[in-house]
């Protein structure tokens, strides 16, 4: 038996040396699998290479063949980068389009009087984390708006995730914050969102 499948045999039954040796070992690997992808950025990249091996050391039973994990870890470091650069697109996208919509003749901050702005913006963000489904982006947006005590890694801390993760989540609920007060301020003008 090799040293790799003796190392994935030791980290089947908890080891933890076994499973400091395969880390150590395909860490390198995986981060320059990583460099291939040009739109993650550091933290981007060691955000994915944790979730990677926690991935791989969780279903280390379904590995059917003990050689067959470097190939399998790769894979799951790539899957993992792929989903990373397309939500890191889709924010760019979403940035973009707030750019866009940045450039109206009149913004929509200009339609809400100065006295109100912050009692509509408290009371729209307070009715739409209300009305999430219970989940990771409720608890997110709640300690991120409600509590508000806490920076976006405290929160990545306490909830286990990586700091990328809550950064997304709070751009998607900016998001739809943004489109609600839209909405709601073209209806007030009588005009159909």
């Amino acid at each position: 038996m090799d040293d790799i499948a003796r190392q994935v045999d030791g980290a089947r039954k908890g080891e933890e040396a076994a499973y400091r040796a395969l880390y150590e070992r395909f860490r390198p690997g995986v981060l320059r699998l990583l460099d291939a992808f040009g739109s993650l950025d550091a933290d981007d990249r060691e955000d994915i290479v944790q979730e990677t091996f926690t991935r791989a050391f969780r279903a280390l039973p379904r590995l059917k063949a003990n050689a067959a994990f470097q190939g399998w870890l790769y894979a799951i470091a790539r899957n993992r980068a792929l989903t990373a650069a397309e939500l890191k697109g889709n924010r760019q996208r979403t940035r973009n389009d707030y750019a866009a919509e940045a450039t109206l003749e009149e913004p929509v901050e200009a339609l809400v009087p100065d006295a109100l702005k912050s009692e509509v913006d408290e009371a729209v963000v307070r009715e739409l984390i209300a009305a999430l489904p219970e989940g990771p982006e409720k608890q997110t947006v709640h300690l991120f708006y409600v509590e508000g005590q806490l920076t976006t890694q405290q929160i990545a801390d306490r909830l286990g995730v990586g700091k990328s993760a809550v950064t997304m989540r709070l751009e998607r609920f900016r998001a739809r914050v943004k489109r609600e007060l839209v909405v709601r301020v073209l209806r007030a003008r009588g005009e159909t969102p």
